[in-house]
């Protein structure tokens, strides 16, 4: 039967790939990779040799509709990103929608995530939480933060390293100085990283040191 996979791949260490998402990408008719580059040394050292399509946010628009044909003639694809689970601030939710649209099954293997190991290991509330992703660049990132501020459930943030110094100098000044915040930098590889403390604490830390892999940032909600 014709079916969408979605199949979390390691944020980092290896090991952290399933047996489950090794069996399923070599039974898949095809592989729907972000970057098939990254996705080829991966499949290379798990000796998956499937096929792979490139699928990524410049083109996911205009695949969805082909996609969906195939799947409806009968192929199996399963679709992973550079690291992570597909659809966490990456590609995959066009794709899913559209399958669902068109009653095609939709199966999302548990798995790598970074969000989950950086709110756990923060020390801060996790009973309640709310995932942001990315903050706007520009346009919109002042009311964001502004109604952020008033947020009560703990928030986890995505960020690139040669943005976070601005970040936390937003979670200053707009949650202050005071307020809670851990950074998780290369979670699972060999220089990872948990800073922990108050905002100004934090970026103090930040800004004496270069800043280098991939960052989630989590800040406790306001006291009520």
């Amino acid at each position: 039967m014709s079916k969408l996979y979605l199949v979390p791949t390691p944020i980092g260490n290896l090991e952290d790939m399933t047996l489950r998402a090794i069996r399923v990408l070599k039974e898949v008719d095809v592989v729907l990779a972000e970057d098939t580059r990254t996705s080829g040394k991966l499949l290379k050292h798990f000796e998956i040799d499937t096929p792979m399509q490139s699928h990524h946010m410049h083109n996911e628009h205009k695949m969805a509709e082909a996609l969906v044909r195939r799947l409806q003639a009968g192929e199996t694809m399963a679709l992973i990103s550079d690291a992570g689970t597909p659809a966490i601030s990456d590609p995959g939710f066009l794709l899913t929608r559209a399958c669902v649209e068109n009653g095609i099954e939709v199966e999302c293997l548990p798995g790598a995530t970074a969000f989950v190991p950086a709110l756990v290991n923060s020390g801060l509330p996790n009973d309640r939480f709310v995932f942001e992703g990315f903050l706007p660049v520009k346009k919109g990132r002042q009311t964001r933060l502004t109604q952020l501020a008033e947020e009560k459930r703990t928030m986890v943030f995505y960020e690139s390293p040669h943005k976070l110094l601005k970040t936390l100098t937003n979670f200053v000044e707009y949650f202050g100085e005071d307020r809670q915040v851990s950074v998780s930098r290369e979670l699972t590889k060999f220089h990872e990283e948990n800073a922990r403390g108050t905002a100004k604490e934090v970026l103090a830390h930040f800004e004496s040191k270069p800043i280098k892999g991939e960052i989630v940032i989590v800040v406790v909600g306001k006291s009520k």
